[in-house]
Formats: C-alpha cells, structure tokens, sequence
C-alpha cells in the first residue's frame, strides 16, 4: 500500500513534537500507558451502554514486552481497538484526539448510564499528540489494532514525519499491539535502557503506578535449585532462569483509598520510600475537594530538613497527577515559600493541560488548588502548635528561619497570613512563645512589644537595655536569627501592636513624664561636657545623652533610624551590600562612679589631668559601649594607647 503523508501538513510539525514539545524522551511510556489505558475505559463504558456482560473489567490489562535480540518494545492492550479508518483518523491527523471526540459524545449521551462507573471518566488524553512521543525512542512505530465488534485487524506502520501506511493485518483478539523498533544507542543517548526489565520497572513506578489496570511484564528471574543427594555440604549451589509475568503497578493511590482504610503506617511508609527519609513525617495532610477545582492532596511536614534544604539546590514543588498519571514531578506554583518543606501530591482530573501534558497552564484551577493548600496547611500547623506544643517547637526550630523569610522577602505582604506561626524566645518564660501569647500577658499601659536583637539569648540578656526594660516588668522578645529584627521592621505590628527595640533611642518615650523632664534637666545642666565627649568621638556617634535606662554599666549603644546596630552587623556580614551604618547614640549612666569622674577631669580644665584625660575616658567608654553590643572597635590600637596612658598614670 502506498505511503501516505500526515495531514497535519507535516514534517515540520512532527519534528517540533518530537523535538520541543517533551523535555524527557523517557514520557513516551507513559503516553503509550496511558492511552492504552484510555482504550480499556472506552470498552469498558461501551460493554456498560450495550448491556455485554462478556466483558469483564477484571480481564483488562496492558502489558509490555520488551525484546533485546530485535530491539522491539511491544505494549498490549485488549480494550477498544480502531478500524483502519479510526487509525488513519488518529494516527494520521496529528493532534486529532479519539479519546477527545470519546469524552464530548460521553457527555451528550445518558448521563445516569455513564455514572454507574465512575473511574471511566478519568481518562487522560486530550490532545492526540502523546503518541507521536513514541518517535523520539524508535525509528520505526507499528500499531496492529482489532476494533471491538470487528473481524477485521489492520496496521499502521509509519517511520517518523515522512509519512504513515495503513494495511490489512492478523490479530486473533480485539485490542491494539504497538510495537516499536527502539533506536540504536549514540554517544549522547543510550535507547537500550528502554529494552531492560529495570528500566521499564522504574518509568512505570514513577509514572504511571496509579493506572487502574494491570501492567504487566514477563520477566526474567532466577532461583536456586536444591542440592542433589549426596552433594558436600561446601557445593556451590546450581541456579536457573525463568520467565514470569509480573504486575508492574500498584493500581489504587493511597489517596484514592478511604481514610479508614488507610493506617498511619500505610502513610508514613509511603513517605519514607517515596521521599528517601528514614524518620516518619511530623504530620500527614490529607484532604480532597469537590466543585469547582476538584482534587485530592496527601501532604506531609517532614519531622527534620532535608540535607539540601537550605542550599540553593533544593527544590520545593508538589508532585502532581491527573487521574492518577504523573503530570509533574515538581509543580512549583502549588506553594508558596515559606511553605516549601512541605512534601506530596495533588491528584485533579479538572486540570487544564497543555499539549505535551507535561506543564500546566496557568489557570484559575491551578491558582485555586493552590490557594486551598495554603489554608489547610497553615491551619494544620495552629493544630500542630496546639495538639503537640513540643512538637512544634522541634518543627518550628528546624523550619521556623523559612517562615520569618517568608515575612521578610515578601515587605511584610504575607504577614496576616503566617505571622501567628512565628515564635521568639520570651525573656520571662525562658522558652519559645508566640506573639498571640505575648499580647495576652500585656499590661494595659503597655503599648509595644518589645524585642531585643543579639547574637544568643545568654549575650541578649546580659545587655544593660535588657536589663532596665525587665526591671520595669516588660517582658523582652529575644532575636537572635539574622532575619528576625528585619521581619518585625517589614510587620511593623501585629493586632494594632507596634514593635519596638529596647536598642533604639526611642525607648526613652516610656518613660512616666516625671522622669523624662528630670532627665532633660540632668541633659541640659550637663551640655557642655556631653558637647565635648561628642566632639572627641566624632563621626562614630550622632549624640551623646544621659539616661536613666541603665543600671549595672556605665554607658551603652543605642541607635536612631531606621538601622539599628544588629542591623549593621548583619549586612556588614554580606559582600554585596554597600556598607551601611547605624545612627549610634552614647548613653551615658549619671549614677555611676565613672560619669562621676569624667565630670571631675573635665573640671579640672585643659591639660593632661584635665580634657586630654576626660578624652581617653570617652573614646574606651565608646569602645566598651561597642563591645557590649557586639560591635568592632574602630580603632584597637588607639583604644590600647588610652589603656596604657590610665595605667602608667
């Protein structure tokens, strides 16, 4: 019979499937599956309309049969069939789809017939292009079918874009052979693979382990045979080979299965084999809905991270299926950021795809779904925090730094949504609390919360702020993560409550007005030697004040602005931001023994006794100041020179 050409104008168009369309060749498979399994629905959901009790659906099955000494994969089905017009209708018009036409004729025909089966809806081609796949592993493709309810086979034999044949053939049953001739191994690609047992095994387990039919395989096994009489204990044992037929999927998804059918083991065992981890999840996720956006999610929080998980090779993502065949391995836009621990799947039969079912298009469903995960999973984890308070305290300090980048990286937009997740150590419960727990222990004439940022909790409550905020009864957030005092500045409040540092200057707006009009006396009397402590210093402080915020040091940083100085330590740490500077601010304790001897010295006038020394007490008061607030100091040599100068004195 003469060779046809394709009537999708073609050689173009085919090698634009073959060759752009699939990212992996190794999908072919999994279209070839999945057609195949298309086929067994559509006979299925015909036996049902014209009332043929012969057929059993416990009789279907695809199975592959892979054949080294030809280089042929063969993939079987006994479902439906074509008649030669039905293959030149769907294998020569490229992206014509019978299973398409199949599903609108289901639709405008008896409704209540087609749902005495539900399963026979999923079916997953759309687009009639999934085939053509077949031609980026095999240089030559023949599809032998029988249609049911005919006694006629024919072939479909065709070599890739320069065209197709379509001839009478011999088949004993109904159901369709294709049979392809896998092409020879290059040095960039090795097509042999597609002709092992193991191989095979792997794409049918990765992709399509949920088609409701069996897939099945003869393989080759070996077993050893049992010794003959008298042999020596020390023989070698003899062994042989042989052929079995062995079911390659599972069939039915955990997630399919009704809840009170499925163990917690069942789940965690799934988990640990499907995403390589040794220790059960923290929590199982699971939820299905109906409407509009119709899927079913397992979902699981890791109970520990992953060894990449905070490396820029790690990668967040659901797996996502459609009807059970596997769409993506990791679908990025089903979670957000800050949720990127989580680990699963999204099984939907509503979802748009695009012509190589390989991406999505990004359609309202996708967003919707996704939107939903989000919800629950949040929700999930204030069940977490309630049910297990140290459970989630052990997740929260494995996965909490995401949730506070999640703040930070987003300028405070996802606060409302995860903010009530987030915990800080509390200066008065010694332990981890949330900012719903803070507020409800707030006075009524408290009107921030406050937080203190620092490099561990023992050197936060050490700091002298610290110190003077408690003994007023305040209770004191403690940051201690790089992003944590750059998240509170991005939520800026939290339930009409502001944050604010007992490091920054403004702490003085606490004070009763009694106390701020007796320090600004103190301040005012004293002008003219904190002028000249600031003159001696410079640059390196914005002012120099009195204040009554300290208690066991004689002076202390603040800062003024929007950088406060843990700021200034944190991007000092990174190579690519300019070097940035917080405003700082000399607060000097009137009640200590050393503001009492700088005002002796500076009394004494000028001269060595005089300012010189009032000078080298201020620069290694500066100095300590830096120190205890984990600051650098600018200029070491100078401060060991004051040193030396005070004790040769």
């Amino acid at each position: 019979m003469a060779k046809k050409e394709f009537k999708a104008e073609s050689k173009k168009l085919l090698d634009l499937m073959i060759n752009s369309i699939y990212t992996h060749n190794e999908i072919f498979l999994r279209e070839l599956i999945s057609n195949a399994s298309d086929a067994l629905d559509k006979l299925y959901y015909n036996s049902l309309q014209s009332g043929d009790t012969g057929i059993k659906r416990s009789d279907f099955f695809i199975e592959l049969s892979p054949d080294k000494d030809s280089r042929t994969l063969t993939i079987t089905d006994n479902g439906i069939g074509m008649t030669a017009e039905e293959l030149e209708s769907n294998l020569g018009t490229i992206a014509q789809s019978g299973t398409m036409t199949f599903k609108e004729n289901m639709k405008s025909g008896d409704e209540s017939e087609a749902s005495k089966e539900e399963t026979i809806t999923d079916i997953i081609g759309q687009f009639g292009v999934g085939f053509y796949s077949s031609f980026m592993v095999a240089d030559e493709v023949r599809v032998t079918s029988r249609a049911y309810g005919s006694d006629e086979a024919n072939v479909w034999i065709s070599s890739g874009a320069d065209g197709y044949t379509v001839e009478p053939a011999e088949k004993s049953d109904i159901g369709t052979e294709i049979v392809l001739h896998i092409k020879e191994d290059t040095d960039d690609e090795k097509y042999s693979r597609f002709l092992e047992d193991f191989t095979l095994r792997q794409l049918i387990k990765k992709y399509s382990d949920y088609i409701h039919y069996p897939i099945k395989m003869m393989v080759t096994k070996t077993r050893e045979l049992p010794k003959e009489d008298g042999a020596p204990d020390d023989e070698e044992p003899k062994t042989e080979t042989y052929k079995e037929m062995e079911q390659l999927n599972s069939m039915e998804p955990l997630w399919r299965r009704p809840r009170n059918q499925v163990t917690d083991e069942e789940y965690y065992d799934y988990y640990k084999t499907k995403y390589n981890d040794y220790v059960d999840p923290a929590r199982v996720i699971r939820t299905s809905v109906e409407g509009v956006s119709s899927y079913t999610a397992l979902l699981f929080i890791p109970a520990k991270p992953s060894f990449d998980y905070y490396s820029k090779t790690y990668e967040k993502g659901l797996q996502l299926y459609s009807s059970g065949v596997l769409i993506m391995e990791r679908c990025e836009e089903l979670l957000p950021d800050y949720f990127n621990f989580v680990k699963g799947l999204v099984d939907s039969q509503d979802l748009s795809l695009n012509i190589s079912r390989e991406m999505l298009q990004h359609d309202r469903q996708l967003k919707s779904i996704a939107r939903n995960l989000e919800k629950k999973i949040k929700n999930d984890l204030l069940q977490f925090m309630k049910d297990d308070r140290e459970g989630y305290e052990k997740f929260f300090g494995d996965f909490g730094l995401n949730l506070k980048y999640g703040i930070y990286e987003g300028y405070g937009i996802n606060k409302d949504k995860i903010s009530d997740l987030i915990m800080l150590y509390s200066s008065t419960e010694k332990k981890l609390i949330t900012f719903d727990e803070y507020i409800a222990k707030m006075g009524e004439d408290q009107k921030y919360i406050y937080y203190c940022p620092g490099d561990t909790v023992e050197s936060i409550d050490r700091l002298p702020q610290v110190e003077a905020v408690k003994d007023k009864g305040y209770e004191v957030l403690y940051c201690t993560n790089e992003v944590d005092e750059f998240m509170l500045k991005m939520m800026g409040f939290y339930k009409d409550h502001g944050f604010k540092s007992v490091s920054e200057e403004e702490m003085k707006d606490d004070q009763t007005e009694e106390e701020k009009i007796a320090m600004e006396q103190r301040n005012a009397d004293n002008k003219e030697i904190l002028g000249f402590i600031k003159e001696t210093l410079g640059d390196a402080v914005v002012d120099v004040v009195l204040s009554s915020m300290l208690k066991s040091v004689s002076a202390a940083l603040s800062s003024r602005g929007e950088v406060s100085l843990e700021m200034e330590k944190t991007l000092a740490k990174s190579p690519t931001t300019a070097q940035v500077k917080a405003e700082k601010v000399l607060e000097i304790n009137p009640d200590s023994p050393v503001w009492d001897r700088l005002t002796e010295t500076y009394n004494l006038g000028d001269g060595p006794d005089g300012k010189e020394m009032t000078a080298a007490y201020s620069r290694l008061l500066f100095d300590q100041a830096l120190l205890i607030a984990g600051l650098p100091v600018s200029d070491p040599v100078r401060m060991a020179q004051d040193i030396d100068n005070l004790i040769a004195q």
